[in-house]
């Protein structure tokens, strides 16, 4: 009985299948910006970030934005955003809305 070759090449190209996979999965990871996984590293990049951010005096609504996380990303307070956005409904906050971050 004659042994087929698939029975070799399935196994392989299972494993190539596994190892592209996550060589795109840690080549995505390796750019992102999230550091929740590892608190050493949120210190440094928070700090880095906050530096950043205060230079910034307005912010762009994204898709999916609610005011407060918009304050926690900025590290401007809640209160000086609505302050500062007097017309600003937070219950309805559209992309691509221009929000001001300092005076």
């Amino acid at each position: 009985m004659k042994r087929s070759p698939a029975r070799i090449f399935a196994p392989l190209a299972l494993v190539a299948c596994a190892v592209a996979v996550l060589a795109i999965v840690n080549s995505n990871n390796s750019g992102s910006k999230d550091t929740s996984s590892n608190p050493a590293q949120t210190s440094t990049v928070t700090t880095t970030s906050t530096a950043k951010k205060k230079a910034r005096r307005s912010y762009i609504v994204k898709t999916g934005d609610v005011l407060s996380a918009i304050a926690i990303k900025t590290g401007v307070p809640l209160d000086t955003l609505i302050r500062l956005n007097p017309g600003v409904d937070a219950q309805s906050l559209q992309t691509g809305q221009r929000l001001k971050l300092a005076p």
